[in-house]
């Protein structure tokens, strides 16, 4: 028998098991808390099927999400980027990565981790709604203004309100799963 999941997974395998074991869960390791506020970037005007099934791509031509490495990369590295069908080819949005990857360094001198500080818009604890459809969640939200406003400030790009809010989602600052979804039932992931 079918599970009951969000109805936004539905389309194929890689959808779902995205959905099934990540989406919602609290996350708090900084590499891939970094590597989440970019590839939420890289979504801006796509969806996110197009991002995921470009995932492994990017984590192989941004060195597996090194802020440090990536902080570095000159002119002739950002051609590079350019030229690689494997992820999506927008200058603003790769010039973005590094400028993010400058920024987060930068978060984390000064609070001791990126998850320090980005949890701490939601208190340290994830939002549980409860929704029951998809039509009930939001794009954005007053939290999602206030880390847009306060990422960007601090230099981040491609990190408006809605981006943040699908970033909420996607590391479990706040958990959308419709109440009919089964995962709302399984453990979340543990504090790292």
């Amino acid at each position: 028998m079918e599970k009951t999941r969000c109805a936004w997974c539905l389309k194929d395998d890689l959808y779902k098991d995205y959905h099934d074991h990540e989406w919602g869960k609290p996350q708090h390791n900084d590499t891939h808390l970094f590597e989440m506020i970019n590839l939420e970037g890289a979504q801006a005007g796509l969806s996110w099927y197009t991002v995921l099934t470009k995932r492994e791509n990017y984590r192989i031509a941004f060195d597996f999400w090194d802020a440090a490495k990536i902080a570095q990369y000159d002119t002739q590295k950002i051609e590079s980027l350019l030229l690689n069908p494997g992820i999506i080819r927008n200058k603003l949005k790769v010039n973005a990565v590094v400028s993010n990857a400058k920024a987060f360094l930068k978060v984390k001198e000064e609070f001791g981790s990126f998850d320090r500080y980005i949890w701490s818009f939601v208190n340290h604890q994830p939002i549980m709604n409860h929704f029951t459809s998809l039509s009930q969640v939001p794009a954005k939200t007053t939290i999602s203004d206030a880390m847009s406003k306060d990422l960007l400030k601090r230099g981040f790009k491609f990190v408006g309100s809605t981006i943040c809010y699908a970033f909420m989602q996607a590391t479990g600052m706040t958990n959308d799963h419709v109440t009919t979804c089964f995962t709302r039932t399984q453990k979340s992931a543990k504090k790292k």
